[in-house]
């Protein structure tokens, strides 16, 4: 739910904070106070398009920052999608900063976000409804969505998605199959080069590492051989002088024959055992680096080739080899696509036998689930002082799509005798205020959306109707946070927490706040709504026992 929603800059609020509680939360104020204001922000939080027109006059930037508690798991499964770490306590915090030049800059859990992502969120987050925004309501290619959520049985469509999503995947490979004669040679041409080339290739795992630690040795042959021969001739000496082999020798011979110095004469001895090995040693490095002169020119000509190849099939030479595989595959089955088509059209031939059937199911339980929702649907409306208007959920049959073949459509009769019709044509905004309120408070139960926000509802409707309708919104904020911005007094007098949006003037400037009422600040904001501008001690009376009434 929404607990706290901070304001700066925005039109005639420069600064405001308000603490949003559980239940149901009015929101009241003289025309012109600023009221649209709030929703306006609330909007804007919620990544609705906004402009800069928006920020308030001598301002640079205008600033919305939104806090909600517990979150439900959707909510943090989307955060997740976005990259956006969610806080032990199911905490969420939406800001958006809007520059007096028009830009925004969004955050979501103080990670920087985009304004779409935002209103993904939003959309989970919070529902407003206002007296001419009811799109959803009103568009019949969303009505499905309100079935749906009365449908406890959440398998029927689980069930549809999955085999939809198979009969897709079918109908793409078919439609890669069946493609022009002349796209299947030219790709059967490409594929042939690109086989014959990676075959020739000869390509080895492992081989470009090799190449280039050959490669390196190569380079370095030169200045190896020197160490090595620098390293031969002081073991084995010269014309002009003795050797180190030679020497060790020497001083051997001298004490062999010195039975006291036996242990000098093994150490000689050993000594000159470690230099013949040193000697075979240099023979062996020697023979490594003795390579062919075109050795080199060969090494870079491959390592060429394998990174032309590592550009065009992969970066490793597995990866070169897997394309080779898939290529071949894809040659095969351009090869045998007859055979391939005849496969898969009997496949899909079945698959599609088995989504309309599972499609038929869901929409005999979304039948059942719509037979429920008319009567209570009815059965609110009647209570909204709407008893004569028939309301009724009608089934076309159009072609299969992910959410089934149903056409869904809410119809309303608003006078007896007439037939109904669709719900977007003949609907007032007072009718559809309350035709939504019936439907959210059927809803509410399974609604994911942990905030609901009703703009003006009670326009055009009586006093007796607004007090029912404040009943139901009373009703609907058992299981949902609900933010109430109203003219009646009998929809005000039930709030749980009551907010009044106030206008004052300086001199210089207009400014607009937020106000927690307590119960003296209520019976005086309810005795205004009912009175005007004059508070005589009759209103604030009637307003005393609206109170008590509600309570």
């Amino acid at each position: 739910m929404l607990k706290t929603l901070d304001i700066e800059n925005i039109a005639v609020i420069e600064k405001a904070t308000v603490e949003f509680s559980e239940g149901l939360n009015i929101l009241t104020g003289e025309t012109g106070a600023g009221k649209s204001i709030v929703v306006d922000s609330l909007n804007a939080i919620l990544g609705e398009r906004t402009s800069r027109e928006l920020v308030r006059h001598d301002s640079d930037h205008a600033f919305v920052s939104a806090y909600f508690e517990d979150i439900n798991p959707q909510v943090s499964k989307k955060l997740e999608e976005f990259g956006v770490s969610v806080d032990d306590d199911n905490s969420l915090v939406l800001t958006r900063r809007i520059s007096s030049e028009g830009k925004s800059v969004c955050k979501i859990n103080g990670r920087n976000a985009t304004v779409s992502m935002l209103r993904e969120v939003g959309d989970m987050l919070v529902n407003i409804h206002g007296q001419h925004d009811s799109q959803a309501l009103l568009n019949p290619d969303y009505q499905y969505q309100y079935i749906d959520m009365l449908c406890k049985d959440k398998s029927y469509l689980e069930n549809y998605r999955e085999a939809f999503k198979e009969l897709i995947s079918i109908r793409r490979r078919l439609k890669a199959l069946t493609g022009s004669e002349a796209d299947k040679d030219r790709e059967l041409e490409l594929l042939n080069f690109q086989i014959d080339e990676l075959e020739q290739a000869d390509i080895k795992v492992g081989e470009r590492e090799e190449l280039l630690k050959r490669r390196t040795l190569i380079q370095k042959s030169e200045a190896i051989a020197n160490a090595l021969n620098s390293a031969l001739s002081a073991i084995n000496g010269s014309d002009d002088e003795q050797g180190a082999q030679s020497l060790i020798n020497g001083a051997s011979g001298a004490v062999q024959s010195y039975d006291e110095c036996r242990e000098l004469y093994e150490l000689f001895d050993g000594v000159n055992d470690r230099i013949e090995s040193a000697k075979d040693c240099i023979d062996r490095l020697f023979a490594k680096i003795d390579f062919d002169e075109n050795e080199l020119e060969l090494i870079e000509e491959r390592l060429d080739l394998l990174y032309k190849f590592s550009n065009k099939y992969g970066n490793t030479e597995q990866d070169m080899l897997d394309y080779l595989d898939e290529a071949i595959k894809k040659r095969n089955s351009i090869i045998y696509s007859d055979e391939e088509l005849e496969k898969l059209n009997n496949e899909y031939d079945v698959v599609y036998e088995k989504t309309v059937s599972i499609a038929e199911k869901l929409s005999a339980y979304r039948k059942k689930t719509a037979e429920k929702f008319e009567n209570q649907v009815k059965e609110e409306l009647s209570f909204l002082d709407m008893p004569k208007l028939q309301f009724a959920v009608t089934f076309d049959k159009n072609k299969l799509s992910s959410t089934g073949f149903d056409k869904i459509e809410f119809l309303i009769s608003t006078n007896v005798g007439e037939p109904p019709k669709p719900l977007a044509k003949i609907a007032s905004g007072g009718e559809l205020s309350r035709i939504m309120l019936a439907i959210k408070n059927i809803l509410s139960y399974n609604d994911i959306i942990g905030t609901l926000i009703f703009d003006e509802i009670d326009t055009g409707v009586s006093g007796s109707s607004s007090r029912k309708i404040g009943m139901k919104l009373k009703s609907v904020s058992k299981n949902t946070q609900v933010i109430c911005v109203t003219h009646s007094a009998q929809i005000a007098a039930l709030a749980d927490e009551h907010f009044l949006i106030k206008k004052q003037f300086t001199d210089k400037s207009t400014y607009t706040s937020v106000m927690p009422l307590d119960y003296e600040g209520r019976k005086n904001e309810l005795a205004r709504i009912m009175g005007g501008l004059e508070i005589t001690d009759t209103l604030l009376k009637s307003a005393e026992e609206l109170l008590q009434t509600e309570d």
